[in-house]
């Protein structure tokens, strides 16, 4: 698939997460293969204009994650296109604009899923940013505000006549925030809007199969996956095998998922220093864990942990205490075997799903 004139690897996207697409994440990720474009948790383009270090540290890049997008949100015209100079210059691929983002913090400035409702104004900011660069710009939108403003196809037909490279839909309206069903339908009738540029689905896909759903059932070009690319980095590779193939891969083991989460939590010591990068990791080890059989005592013990030295210390004894579980040859029995990797994603009473707001949208 190619966005603009940039070939991928693969039609297969990681979607901003915010708190979680890190740089360190997305090189974790990328490293597996098969991964066709990373993209940066949201960045206020304003806090990029006043340079602050934290908006600079959002779009920090490595060559290793190439090709990778960074992700604007900001409702003023001449301010979109400023950040997105500086994003140019700073060595981003391309540029992605945030028409999606429901939180009110973010709408009531004029930009994420309020973009959705003034097509004349927002195909004027997108113009003037697509005449400013030149790295491709896309365009991140949900279905619409609500159900009786279903604008994605309209507006995506209008980004398409202004020189957008690619719309990335999600299967929601804004005022669904995270609950209920993607809606399918809805995102093919985006990509039948659209003519010239690759359309990427996006909502729910947690598993190889459901990529293959999507694509089937609304004729995209492309998945963007977020929430499920956090709870197992390997989709990317097992979709594309699955996709080619029809066979799906065996499971990572639990050698393969240790040595990944140590890699993912070096790189985040090297990119925030050992203090905050420990402190944030202390939300990732647990996503790990659930794939190790029990866990329960490194769980309990990694979600306090303060440096490299004490994970390593920390590992170390959960791994005499997991042999238990063990076999003869090392493998867990079959009665210790993990639960569905799965099962939190669309439980709706879980407490181990990637925190998302709760309430009415109106609220958040």
């Amino acid at each position: 698939m190619k966005l603009g004139g940039i070939e991928l690897e693969s039609n297969l996207c990681l979607s901003p997460l915010a708190g979680y697409t890190n740089l360190p994440f997305r090189l974790t990720a990328k490293s597996l293969g098969a991964l066709g474009l990373v993209t940066t948790d949201l960045v206020n383009a304003r806090s990029l204009i006043e340079k602050r270090p934290v908006a600079f540290k959002m779009i920090a890049t490595d060559v290793r994650e190439h090709p990778m997008s960074v992700q604007l949100f900001g409702g003023i015209p001449e301010e979109m296109r400023e950040a997105a100079l500086i994003v140019q210059e700073r060595g981003a691929q391309m540029v992605d604009i945030n028409m999606g983002c429901p939180v009110k913090k973010v709408t009531k400035t004029g930009s994420g899923s309020s973009m959705m409702k003034d097509l004349v104004a927002t195909q004027r900011l997108v113009k003037g940013m697509v005449d400013a660069l030149e790295i491709p710009v896309t365009a991140k939108m949900r279905l619409g505000w609500d159900d009786d403003n279903i604008s994605a196809p309209d507006l995506a037909k209008t980004l398409e006549d202004v020189g957008v490279s690619g719309i990335f839909v999600h299967g929601r309206t804004r005022a669904q925030g995270f609950s209920g069903s993607v809606n399918l339908a809805g995102i093919a009738k985006v990509k039948d809007a659209v003519t010239t540029i690759p359309v990427i689905g996006n909502g729910d896909v947690t598993t190889p199969e459901a990529a293959r759903i999507l694509l089937e059932e609304t004729g995209c070009d492309g998945v963007s996956i977020g929430r499920g690319a956090f709870y197992n980095p390997w989709i990317f590779k097992q979709t594309k095998h699955y996709l080619n193939t029809g066979e799906l891969l065996p499971d990572p083991s639990f050698e393969e998922r240790v040595n990944l989460m140590l890699i993912h939590l070096r790189r985040m010591i090297e990119f925030y220093g050992e203090d905050r990068g420990c402190v944030q990791f202390r939300k990732v080890a647990p996503w790990y864990a659930k794939r190790f059989g029990p866990s329960k005592y490194f769980k309990d013990r990694v979600v306090r942990f303060s440096s490299w030295n004490e994970f390593n210390e920390i590992l170390g004894e959960y791994r005499e205490w997991r042999s238990r579980f063990c076999d003869d040859t090392g493998e867990l029995q079959e009665r210790y075997q993990p639960a569905d990797l799965y099962s939190s994603i669309t439980d709706k009473n879980s407490t181990e799903k990637i925190k998302v707001p709760k309430g009415p949208v109106e609220k958040w």
